[in-house]
């Protein structure tokens, strides 16, 4: 028999599979009650006590007051001695990519199965810690796309994910993905792979993305720590591409998340309109006003600024063109947090895992009330701040009628004691209990 004719035969046999039994009824969406000892509904500055969040199927149908009993056909949760919050939302992260010592060989000895796979572990990991939704920042072969798709499947356990497929970068910019190899290998990356050189290629990588199917676009506006480059901070893209990029994004539905250490390409990128800018190290005052005036929103990754300075002082972790970086770059972004919190400037909670360990987003919580934010703020820019990024903010981020049935919860107070939301005790996603 020819292997060609295999899936003729598969499609023939789940016919008569089909055909062999009635279809069934749609069964009524299941219901849930969710006593919550205390709530922190991820918009109120005030927790709620004793209530009851009703879950039906996926969704939040009601939040009451009191305890109700469960009755005939309903599900009870016991949360009555923890607290509840929305599901986290975590807007950088890297599902794909683990960085360690060997991590700059993957990309000649890795296929796009190897980096698929690993995601997936992750994925399950990034659940696991209570983030139900994640935005998936740049990956190899756009294999978070196909990872996003099997997760609403439901062949894969682990968040919901928003991701921007492949990075746009200039020639040797910080996302040119052949940074650093041979001149014999390493060709001239084109739009199609997330180069661009002009504002036509930057329209033409974007409509790429959408083609990918991608859900956001995300760039380069400056150098970066990791990539095997000089300078961690020049203006790599002009004003004029960014807006190209972002008019055209725009036009798709489609936000833009601008990664940036240094002052100027962040502040082009506020002045072109990009929905978001990544790290923003080295932001300075100017930038502040143009964030405030533009409404930029700064995502800070404070895990991943403590992660790569850690590593610098290891002999061998990192290249040599990479630790130089990694020592200035990455504790400089504690400080930045401070003036940018003191500022004004709308902050939203990403931490860039995959650059600091998956499953361990929760650290970000405790840097930034380290540096000044208070734990109800920090619990807000991981639920109802980060769903506005996403423009999802009447699906997510909050525990109110309509929304997904997205919940997570803490034994300890996480006001009084925000190293609980490092090591959360239940997590449910779209109404379905992970972790308990």
């Amino acid at each position: 028999m020819s292997r060609q004719n295999l899936p003729l035969l598969a499609l023939a046999a789940s016919l008569c599979l089909a055909g062999s039994a009635p279809l069934e009824a749609d069964e009524p969406a299941t219901r849930t009650l969710v006593h919550a000892g205390v709530l922190i509904d991820g918009v109120s500055d005030s927790p709620r006590r004793e209530v009851t969040v009703v879950v039906e199927g996926d969704r939040i149908v009601d939040v009451v007051a009191g305890f109700l009993d469960g009755g005939a056909g309903g599900t009870v949760v016991d949360l009555r001695d923890r607290v509840v919050m929305p599901g986290f939302i975590d807007l950088h992260v890297h599902l794909g990519l683990e960085i360690s010592p060997g991590a700059y060989m993957e990309r000649f000895t890795w296929n796009p199965a190897d980096y698929a796979l690993r995601a997936a572990r992750h994925a399950r990991e990034t659940l696991q810690a209570g983030f139900t939704t994640v935005r998936n920042v740049g990956d190899a072969y756009s294999t978070t796309i196909s990872l996003r798709d099997a997760i609403d499947r439901g062949d894969v356990v682990g968040p919901r994910v928003f991701t921007a497929g492949t990075s746009l970068a200039t020639t040797g910019g910080h996302a040119d993905p052949t940074n650093g190899w041979a001149d014999l290998i390493e060709g001239d990356p084109g739009p199609r792979e997330g180069v661009v050189n002009g504002p036509s290629e930057a329209r033409q990588a974007v409509r790429q993305r959408y083609k990918d199917r991608a859900d956001l676009i995300k760039i380069t506006a400056t150098g970066g720590v990791l990539s095997l480059a000089r300078s961690p901070q020049n203006p790599q893209f002009t004003e004029e591409e960014i807006r190209a990029i972002v008019e055209t994004a725009h036009d798709y539905d489609m936000t833009v998340a601008a990664h940036a250490h240094g002052a100027e390409g962040m502040k082009r990128a506020s002045r072109a309109g990009v929905d978001s800018v990544e790290h923003g190290t080295l932001m300075d005052d100017e930038a502040i006003r143009l964030f405030i005036e533009n409404g930029t929103v700064w995502v800070p990754t404070l895990s991943a600024g403590r992660f790569v300075g850690e590593k610098a002082k290891i002999d061998g972790y990192l290249p040599d063109v990479v630790r130089p970086k990694a020592a200035a770059i990455g504790p400089a972004v504690a400080a930045t947090f401070v003036r940018a919190l003191e500022g004004g400037v709308i902050i939203a909670f990403g931490t860039d895992c995959g650059v600091s360990p998956h499953g361990e987003n929760g650290k970000e919580f405790l840097y930034m009330v380290e540096g000044g934010m208070s734990p109800m703020r920090a619990i807000q820019s991981a639920t109802s701040v980060a769903a506005r990024v996403l423009q999802q903010e009447e699906e997510l981020g909050t525990v109110t009628h309509g929304r997904k049935a997205d919940l997570v919860a803490t034994d300890r107070d996480p006001l009084a004691d925000p190293s609980a939301l490092v090591d959360v005790s239940f997590v449910m996603k779209d109404g379905v209990v992970y972790r308990e």
